[in-house]
């Protein structure tokens, strides 16, 4: 609801006096709301959104522009963008009946032209956006998207959505064999790699196993995480007969990873947490 006031001016003679001053309000019949279809995110995630707009007036309104921040924020002197709009994935709907999707003029800010509200009737826009490199993945990082609005005669109307960062491990596992060339009977090692790109460390609770089937099957093998000596039962299991290895659950932590945000970009730096397993055994 806006408030306007006016005040006439009566000159005479040379002399000028005031009138009352007058009241009036303008009542906005346009309203909105902006939700994410999910409340986290992770690095390149896709996030939907959807934009409704109620009209609650007796005049349909047309020519209407959405324009959406795409989660735009400052990093010292940086404007940074952490989310890419998804080309193509326009959807848009007036009284629930879907219609051919209006115009994307621009992608960043993400700029809708053409929309309508029917009266006494609304339209939903909906549209995918994935996270970037410039998303806050940190634990409490977190995206606030503004839209706004606008259009002739028209009082621009703001919406906002907030989502936040998933706090989990994500992890990965890369393997590989030292020597790559032995002769029977030698001794080879295989190392597991680790990684958690995740901003919460992967813990005894989270079971994380591995299993491997050794082919050719290791005699006498030896179990190292980190640099530790494993041993079998309370560690892992093998069995020498099939070459089946499996890590005891709950055994393998992996730290969390630590982020940077790079000073001339603004890109935000994943250095994930590691943790190393080998496994030395003979052919």
């Amino acid at each position: 609801m806006a408030t306007f006031y006016n005040q006439a001016i009566l000159s005479y003679n040379g002399n000028t006096t005031t009138s009352n001053i007058t009241t009036g309000e303008i009542l906005e019949v346009l309203s909105a709301s902006k939700t994410a279809v999910v409340d986290e995110y992770s690095s390149g995630d896709a996030v939907t959104y959807v934009v409704s707009i109620i009209n609650s007036g007796a005049s349909a309104f047309s020519g209407l522009t959405l324009t959406d921040n795409l989660g735009e924020y400052t990093s010292g002197a940086l404007t940074l963008v952490p989310l890419t709009y998804t080309e193509g994935s326009l959807q848009y709907y007036e009284n629930g009946v879907l219609r051919p999707a209006p115009t994307v003029t621009a992608e960043n800010p993400l700029t809708i032209t053409g929309i309508s509200v029917p009266a006494r009737g609304n339209a939903t826009i909906i549209y995918e956006a994935r996270t970037n490199g410039f998303a806050p993945i940190g634990v409490g990082g977190s995206i606030t998207n503004t839209a706004v609005i606008s259009g002739t005669n028209v009082s621009p109307v703001t919406v906002e959505e907030t989502i936040g960062a998933s706090e989990e491990a994500r992890l990965t596992i890369s393997k590989s064999l030292s020597p790559a060339t032995v002769t029977e009977n030698g001794v080879i090692t295989y190392t597991f790699i680790i990684q958690n790109s995740g901003n919460t460390a992967a813990v005894a609770t989270d079971n994380v196993t591995v299993t491997d089937t050794f082919n050719p099957i290791l005699g006498g093998i030896t179990v190292a995480f980190n640099g530790e000596t494993w041993a079998e039962t309370t560690n892992y299991t093998y069995n020498e007969t099939t070459g089946v290895f499996a890590t005891v659950p709950g055994q393998i932590t992996v730290p969390a990873a630590t982020y940077t945000q790079e000073p001339t970009s603004g890109a935000v730096i994943v250095n994930p947490g590691v943790s190393v397993l080998t496994v030395t055994g003979t052919v």
